[in-house]
């Protein structure tokens, strides 16, 4: 269980890494589809380094996930991947976005308590090594309606009022987590073949869907941070991952939880807590305000899009 928390806690960081990159390399891009998906999106975010090294740190904080997968329940790994929000809110700390108030170090100690109480109290354990087809069939087809209805919302909102990048981008953001977790679920299933050789490996379904979901989900976590800023679309990354793998780990691999009617109410307690702070930090004014700056206002920078900037994170 130990390995599986460092790792998670690794995997976290550079999630957090990689939102953070992505979202400043693509926070001036417009999609050439915004009413829907625009599939050449990613290809003209690759022109812009710093969004390669989002990347780069999310494949990494994938590999730190399958890794930490393979020790520990989806109940036990994924609620720790909500830390990212604490590591977003330590980046925009640093690179000076404003000056960090009192209700912000509340919200994160919040958040922190309540991951704490939640992995106390539901002591997530067991669960078997695969699914039965018939399950998969059924958690990727909800998870597949879920997330064609989030795009057809989110496209009615293109244009509507002011506020329509901000609505868009939590859209996209929560169908999005919905969508990671359950590329999660799958990274559960892959990781169980890593110790059967190569024969194994390349012969699991897992690995297929896990190369075509992915680059589907990173082209949705894309448009979702060329939407709108980070406030707007972090929440639903940070709430709904774990939440969606959590009960896919239930229901797909027979995970169990403490019920006791104490650990229940605990539970209870701890999921509020945790939803409370991610909302309260993700409109923390260091997240809010993060599209609001402007590289011609800073020294030695430039209001060209792509070109110099003195943001400690340009040169990413």
């Amino acid at each position: 269980m130990d390995k599986a928390i460092s790792l998670a806690l690794a995997a976290s960081f550079c999630t957090a890494t990689s939102s953070v990159c992505q979202r400043l390399g693509a926070r001036n891009v417009r999609s050439a589809g915004a009413a829907g998906v625009d599939l050449w999106l990613i290809f003209r975010l690759a022109r812009r380094p710093i969004w390669l090294a989002g990347l780069a740190s999310m494949i990494l904080g994938f590999a730190f996930q399958l890794a930490a997968l393979r020790f520990g329940a989806l109940a036990l790994v994924q609620p720790i991947l909500a830390l990212e929000l604490l590591f977003v809110f330590g980046y925009m700390t640093v690179l000076g976005s404003g000056r960090v108030k009192r209700r912000d170090w509340l919200a994160a100690a919040a958040m922190s308590a309540g991951l704490s109480l939640l992995l106390l109290a539901a002591s997530p354990s067991g669960g078997r090594l695969h699914a039965p087809g018939s399950l998969w069939w059924l958690a990727g087809l909800v998870t597949l309606a879920v997330v064609l209805a989030g795009l057809a919302l989110a496209s009615g909102l293109h244009h509507r009022s002011p506020a329509s990048g901000r609505r868009r981008a939590a859209v996209l953001g929560a169908v999005t987590g919905i969508a990671w977790g359950f590329m999660a679920a799958v990274i559960k299933e892959f990781s169980s073949h890593l110790g059967n050789g190569a024969g194994s490996v390349l012969s699991s379904w897992s690995l297929y869907i896990l190369i075509g979901g992915g680059a589907a989900t990173l082209l949705l976590a894309s448009h979702a941070l060329a939407a709108g800023p980070l406030a707007a679309s972090q929440p639903g990354f940070t709430i709904l991952d774990p939440l969606a793998a959590s009960l896919l780990g239930m229901f797909l691999f027979g995970e169990h939880i403490q019920a006791g009617a104490l650990n229940l109410a605990v539970e209870t307690l701890a999921l509020a807590l945790l939803a409370g702070g991610v909302l309260a930090l993700s409109h923390s004014r260091l997240l809010v305000g993060e599209d609001e700056w402007n590289p011609a206002n800073e020294p030695g920078g430039t209001n060209v899009v792509g070109g110099p900037s003195a943001h400690p994170c340009a040169g990413a």
